[in-house]
């Protein structure tokens, strides 16, 4: 799985003029899932950024998690983060298929439920309008099958 992770204010995704989810403070989670990914690699990846201590204490410093901050995510499913980049025109066979991607977009998202954290989401292959303020701004990388996973 690949997650870019960006801390923000409040984040948005339109589906069709219509808010679909929305939060404050909190995640913006953009997730795409590759073809070798599976129910622990969603429950891992997930464990780890509900973890994530990026969030300011009274210190300045980025040492609080999303818990602490009374944090929420807004996850978006983001097959293009599989993209290959080696011509002008990517190409995305490297995603994995709804079959296998949609179960596990849920089960990413069923877990950080588990943990207490409120979820809000967009709609899998759906076009859609994401909006966000960046705060910090601070963007994480994930990779489970790399480094940052």
């Amino acid at each position: 799985m690949r997650a870019v992770v960006t801390r923000v204010q409040h984040a948005s995704v339109t589906i069709g003029g219509r808010i679909n989810g929305q939060i404050g403070q909190g995640f913006l989670v953009l997730l795409g899932v590759g073809p070798n990914d599976g129910p622990e690699t969603a429950v891992k990846l997930a464990d780890k950024i509900c973890n994530l201590r990026v969030f300011e204490d009274e210190n300045g410093k980025m040492n609080r998690n999303l818990e602490q901050v009374g944090g929420s995510l807004l996850v978006v499913s983001q097959f293009t983060l599989y993209a290959d980049t080696s011509s002008r025109r990517p190409g995305f066979s490297g995603a994995a298929k709804p079959d296998v991607a949609i179960p596990l977009y849920e089960a990413f998202m069923a877990r950080c439920r588990e943990r207490g954290f409120p979820v809000e989401h967009g709609e899998f292959g759906a076009d859609m309008q994401v909006d966000s303020r960046n705060d910090g701004p601070v963007t994480i990388l994930f990779d489970t099958e790399g480094h940052g996973g």
